[in-house]
């Protein structure tokens, strides 16, 4: 065996990372275990991936070596997904109750140091209420940033943890020994309400992050849902009920009305209509006779069938669309957290600074040197907390996501609303996207020897559909419903498999059908009927002919309408350079018509659900920032692959779990407005980045004491909180504004 054939590759749930900052340490820590060739962490999907040697290493080294710095892995890979779900909804609700209990503590400590600080026994006061903020509900940050530092690394918690503890403690040194600075001519002052504050917007931010966060995708547990538990084995003995992982490939199987096909196979005995919408995406159900295929998940209507199992397990498209969409989500993300990299070079410069502080106080600052250079660097790391800096994504996420919501845009994550703008192609699926998704009755014709028996022929036609299982009867029986009065009762029924129907009144048949009706029964089209369905042309309807004694009598045409909204919204993304593709499972036919109707130069037909997403990945090659729009199961794969996904709010639960965003009203013309959404939100996250680091660049200077040897201005450690809290306060103030953006 090849030294490359014994490396094995494997996918592992990661809990407790907060930042992309973390993903860097569970990387790092991993990737230097011997035996590991490759690793490397998704921090959107929380997922590790490992390249090893099982000989060598394995799980449960790698839990051991993420646990030391902090994180863990969950290594049940059967229902792995689950419990890690579980656990983030639990740590959510805890750090939920801790924000909210650290706050109540937090608000009387500011109220005390800033305004009644001259109480008595104020310092104590505030001392007894912050410490438990800082060090029961804020534990998470020391216990992390120990962790951390034991492996020589740093990440947020460390610079919230040394900001607020060399806070605190500075403020109970102040606070037992007053006189120590008395004696010196200074002022002992205390930051309990610093230390506390930072806590609670920390925790805030962490907060924000975990509810955007929490919604985790159920999408690979409900197309899992699609393929039944047990089948109908025919064996020797009889026909038998077993579970569908015990079938095996040329395993014959009864499928019956109403039920999951279980596998993918070839139709050898029966017939039936299955609705392969979860495949095709078309809401027409298709007849299946002996020699046809099924697949797994498709749903078989009102007849029963015998077929045989080709493809089996994770062989089965069924399974094959599960494993794209599992891939296409666990994929590293094209736009990564911008706020979290910078971290990353932000914590240990600011330490570094903070140190130099103090160094260069103690070497050049005379007989005040120490005591001015603690004052400084504690200053310096007050005023650099990175809280605005936690806070200026979130909050623009926050409010472009309700800013979102408030015009029928359901926003799933930050992702989508950061990569939206950048979007130059919109992939549109047909069926219920671009159309209504309902086959309706576009109109019916006589022919002029019909007219004086009309009313008893709409009665006879109407009576055959009712009794007709094919799928586009239903639109027929509607429209025919409010035109007829009355019903009649016919014999002998019988239904023509992929032709029609046919019936006896008064002892006269009377058919209703296909076009290949036509030959079957020596139907004539008179003259006039035939130039009516001319005029039809090539459009994207469907033709049933109804006739009888030699004739036909009518032509009803059935079509999906397109949405009022489609080619509007269509025009406005060309004008604003983007191209336009239209995908369908429909023939080339119905789709040259429906992209005609709405404006569309560039379209696919007759494809399956892989082929969308190998023409997403084709384009993105190109270079195409792609956005995919659909609503079916079929769009699912496509949906996952694409930079941004788009799912109708009326289509199947699966394609809105798997996009990113979801158009309420399935109107095609929100599409722009949430390219709109994401180009301002986009905007704001960058003002308050700007209003998050110039704090940064104007106060650790002056916080260090720069200006000192000028005119003798040493930055107060109360100013750098009251600093440090302004930041927070634009950076909120400034994504709250998102709010009065138009979209229009």
């Amino acid at each position: 065996m090849s030294e490359h054939a014994s490396i094995q590759t494997l996918s592992l749930p990661v809990l407790g990372m907060t930042c992309a900052g973390c993903a860097v340490s569970v990387q790092s820590i991993i990737a230097v275990l011997p035996g590991v060739t490759g690793a490397e962490v998704n921090y959107a999907t929380q997922q590790v991936k490992v390249n090893y040697h099982p000989q060598e290493t394995g799980p449960e080294a790698f839990k051991t070596a993420v646990q030391s710095v902090g994180y863990d892995l969950i290594l049940d890979v059967e229902g792995a997904k689950e419990k890690q779900e579980a656990l983030q909804s639990e740590n959510y609700s805890a750090l939920k109750k801790r924000t909210i209990a650290a706050a109540v503590l937090a608000l009387p400590v500011v109220i005390i140091g800033m305004f009644l600080m001259d109480m008595p026994y104020a310092n104590y006061i505030m001392l007894v209420l912050s410490t438990p903020v800082l060090f029961v509900f804020g534990k998470n940050f020391f216990v992390n940033a120990w962790k951390q530092a034991k492996h020589g690394m740093a990440n947020m918690d460390t610079l919230v943890a040394l900001s607020t503890g060399i806070a605190w403690l500075f403020s109970v040194f102040n606070t037992f020994y007053p006189e120590f600075w008395h004696s010196r001519g200074l002022h002992p002052h205390v930051y309990f309400e610093a230390a506390a504050v930072v806590i609670v917007f920390i925790m805030l931010g962490k907060l924000l992050e975990e509810n955007a966060k929490s919604n985790t995708s159920t999408a690979i547990k409900k197309l899992i849902g699609l393929q039944p538990k047990t089948v109908h084995l025919i064996t020797e003995s009889g026909e038998q009920e077993v579970p569908v992982a015990q079938v095996r490939q040329e395993d014959k199987l009864r499928v019956r009305p109403g039920e999951k096909i279980p596998v993918d196979g070839l139709l050898y005995e029966g017939s039936s209509y299955v609705d392969e919408s979860m495949i095709t995406g078309e809401p027409v159900a298709v007849l299946k006779e002996a020699g046809a295929s099924v697949f797994a998940g498709t749903i078989n209507q009102k007849g029963s069938f015998l077929f045989q199992a080709e493809k089996v397990g994770e062989e089965t498209m069924l399974a094959q669309i599960i494993k794209l969409v599992q891939d296409a989500q666990g994929s590293k993300a094209p736009v990564q957290k911008l706020v979290d990299r910078i971290a990353g070079i932000f914590v240990p410069v600011v330490i570094f600074i903070a140190i130099l502080t103090l160094g260069a106080w103690m070497i050049f600052g005379g007989a005040t040197g120490f005591t001015h250079g603690l004052m400084a660097m504690v200053t310096v790391l007050v005023i650099a907390c990175p809280c605005a800096l936690g806070l200026a994504t979130p909050t623009a996420i926050m409010v472009g996501i309700g800013k979102g919501a408030e015009n029928g845009i359901l926003i799933k994550d930050a992702e989508a609303l950061e990569s939206a703008y950048k979007v130059n192609a919109v992939l549109l699926d047909k069926t219920g996207t671009i159309t209504e998704g309902k086959p309706q009755v576009t109109g019916m014709a006589w022919s002029s020897d019909a007219l004086g028996k009309q009313a008893e022929l709409e009665k006879i036609f109407l009576a055959l559909e009712k009794q007709s299982e094919h799928p586009l009867a239903e639109a027929v029986v509607r429209y025919l419903d409010k035109e007829v009065q009355g019903s009649l009762d016919l014999t002998g029924f019988e239904s023509l498999t992929g032709k029609g129907v046919q019936a006896l009144f008064g002892g006269q048949p009377y058919f209703a059908g296909s076009h290949r009706l036509l030959s079957e029964f020596k139907l004539e089209v008179p003259f006039d009927l035939a130039q009516k369905i001319k005029e039809l042309g090539d459009g994207p309807q469907t033709i049933i002919y109804f006739g009888g004694a030699g004739k036909v009598y009518a032509t009803i045409s059935i079509a999906d309408q397109i949405k009022a909204g489609s080619a509007a919204a269509v025009k406005t993304l060309q004008e604003q350079g983007i191209t336009v593709y239209m995908l369908t499972g429909d023939n080339e036919q119905t789709a040259s018509a429906v992209a005609a109707q709405a404006g569309i130069s560039h379209y696919k037909a007759e494809v399956l659900p892989s082929e969308k997403a190998a023409f997403v990945k084709q384009l993105q090659k190109e270079g195409k920032v792609v956005a995919m729009v659909g609503d079916g199961i079929n769009d699912s794969q496509a949906l996952a692959q694409a930079d941004v996904s788009i799912a109708m709010g009326k289509g199947s639960d699966i394609a809105i779990d798997v996009a990113k965003m979801t158009l309420i009203s399935s109107d095609l013309q929100q599409i722009p407005k949430a390219l709109r959404l994401s180009k301002q939100t986009v905007k704001t996250i960058r003002q308050n980045l700007f209003w998050a680091f110039i704090y940064n660049v104007i106060g650790i200077p002056l916080a260090a004491g720069v200006l000192f040897p000028v005119n003798g201005f040493l930055l107060n450690p109360m100013i750098a909180g009251a600093a440090m809290a302004l930041s927070s306060v634009s950076v909120v103030s400034n994504s709250i504004r998102l709010k009065l953006a138009k979209l229009n």
